[in-house]
């Protein structure tokens, strides 16, 4: 007698991509150092918003971001971040492909996973392996995977293979092989989306308020030298956030780049 299998069958590598290509883009970063680099990104939680790495987008000058087919979509600005958790919501013009659906329930070890980005470069490209431990980096869980994933790959969805986002790209060991890592899916829905964009300052995401002040100190940086009060006014108003600094004594120039602290020497 021939027993009935209850196995759930997935999604084919093939089925996972048509349904979920359209609602992934890449993004084409600059930062005020004149680099460029490319992340990935994907529609999820709400119509506007698209989920990435915070690292892909944190000094960010300009975004310029795409679907499949080369077609463009402009980047509104930042609408939510998590630091510590490499996560990052951007709110993108009115667009008509969907949302991805966010799993509920954590994959298992030995999952089998897709993830879907812009290795090198190389954009709109789909990998498949496995979740091969849970771990607790720095104290927070990630998912290590056995996909392959090359830089271009960051922000980018980690599905299973019903098509549902189980995770967000976040790393990789350099040094060893097919070993990345991702945020889990339960941290993109605990991360709650303002109601209105931020734009981009002083090679940070910031508010109007700060875009304000940075356009003033710009404005008087082009008649009057500032002193060492106005510069730790302005280090102030980017607390916590990444700045890059230029020391220039007239013969040569030296770039610092570190996270603004929260309170400054002889501060309360």
């Amino acid at each position: 007698m021939l027993l009935a299998s209850s196995a759930r069958a997935g999604l084919s590598a093939e089925d996972i991509y048509e349904k979920i290509s359209p609602s992934v883009l890449t993004l084409e970063v600059e930062n005020f150092r004149g680099e460029k680099f490319v992340g990935s990104a994907f529609l999820s939680v709400r119509p506007g918003l698209a989920v990435t790495a915070w690292h892909v987008v944190h000094d960010a000058k300009e975004i310029q971001a795409r679907f499949p087919g080369n077609k463009p979509v402009k980047v509104l600005g930042l609408v939510g971040k998590d630091e510590g958790r490499d996560l990052a919501f951007l709110e993108i013009e009115s667009t008509k492909e969907p949302d991805m659906k966010l799993a509920t329930v954590a994959p298992r070890v030995g999952t089998k996973v897709f993830v879907i980005g812009a290795p090198q470069g190389m954009d709109f490209s789909i990998a498949d392996g496995l979740v091969s431990q849970l771990r607790d980096v720095d104290g927070m869980r990630q998912y290590q995977l056995s996909c392959p994933i090359s830089p271009g790959n960051s922000g980018g969805p980690v599905l299973n293979d019903n098509g549902e986002i189980v995770g967000v790209i976040s790393w990789r060991r350099a040094d060893a092989q097919n070993m990345s890592f991702a945020v889990p899916a339960l941290e993109v829905t605990r991360l709650q989306p303002s109601k209105t964009a931020t734009v981009v300052a002083v090679g940070a995401f910031a508010d109007d308020s700060t875009k304000a002040h940075s356009e003033q100190v710009v404005a008087k940086r082009k008649s009057t030298p500032l002193g060492l009060p106005d510069f730790q006014k302005a280090l102030s108003s980017h607390a916590g956030q990444k700045v890059t600094v230029t020391l220039d004594d007239g013969s040569a120039k030296q770039e610092f780049s570190f996270e603004a602290p929260k309170k400054l020497g002889g501060q309360k």
